[in-house]
């Protein structure tokens, strides 16, 4: 019923920029918390950011101060800005949405297919 669309991967040097979008899809829902995880291999799913609806951010230890998460309601996107990019984090990056059906207070956690970042010489 509900799908998120990612955008943005892909590869850049130590010090650059990516930017990545992430739009859900579908009606009849409410996205609380949308947000960005990424991992590598097999090691455990880590928080990028967090956004909530009034906007009011939450950030990775190691990315303050290099990210910046925003999004638009009215759209259902969330936006990661990575500026001054390092090869640590390298990574797949996955959206994720805390969504509750019209009428329901019960969340549930969607996430997307997962995109490719790879920041290298």
């Amino acid at each position: 019923q509900v799908q998120l669309v990612e955008s943005g991967g892909g590869s850049a040097q130590p010090g650059g920029s990516l930017r990545l979008s992430c739009a859900a899809s579908g009606s009849g829902f409410r996205i609380n918390v949308m947000g960005w995880y990424r991992q590598v291999s097999e090691k455990q799913r880590e928080l990028v950011a967090a956004v909530n609806r009034d906007g009011s951010p939450n950030y990775g230890d190691s990315v303050k101060g290099r990210f910046t998460i925003s999004r638009d309601n009215a759209k259902n996107t969330v936006v990661l800005q990575m500026n001054s990019l390092k090869p640590e984090d390298t990574a797949v990056y996955y959206c994720s949405a805390d969504i509750a059906k019209y009428g329901s207070l019960v969340n549930f956690r969607y996430w997307g297919q997962g995109t490719q970042v790879t920041v290298s010489s």
